[in-house]
């Protein structure tokens, strides 16, 4: 199933990470083979962090957890999503979410 993801940008594939209670999303996070397979084999989200050049486990400093429900890919295998349940806040800035900042309102 994971055979035909498109990893592309220095071999790193997009990962949305979605509650899976509410259907908000919580971040974007970048996902390189080695992540993914930890993701696939366990039930926390890591990912592969683009500014320390190394792999991720979510909270692993905070303790706020990112529980796996399902795992899905995109019609063009290149950007997986994750429906989760987090155990505390997602933003490292303590925010629920990492989109919490409203930059227009169309009507």
């Amino acid at each position: 199933m994971t055979d035909n993801l498109e990893f592309k940008d220095k071999g790193l594939i997009p990962a949305i990470i979605q509650d899976a209670d509410s259907g908000e999303v919580l971040m974007l996070g970048y996902m390189d083979k080695e992540a993914l397979n930890l993701t696939l084999s366990g039930d926390e989200v890591w990912f592969y962090s683009r500014s320390r050049q190394e792999l991720w486990h979510k909270g692993e400093t905070s303790g706020n957890r990112i529980k796996i429900e399902s795992i899905w890919k995109d019609c063009d295998s290149d950007t997986i999503l994750v429906k989760a349940r987090p155990t505390g806040p997602v933003c490292h800035t303590g925010n629920r979410s990492c989109f919490f900042q409203q930059i227009a309102v169309k009507e």
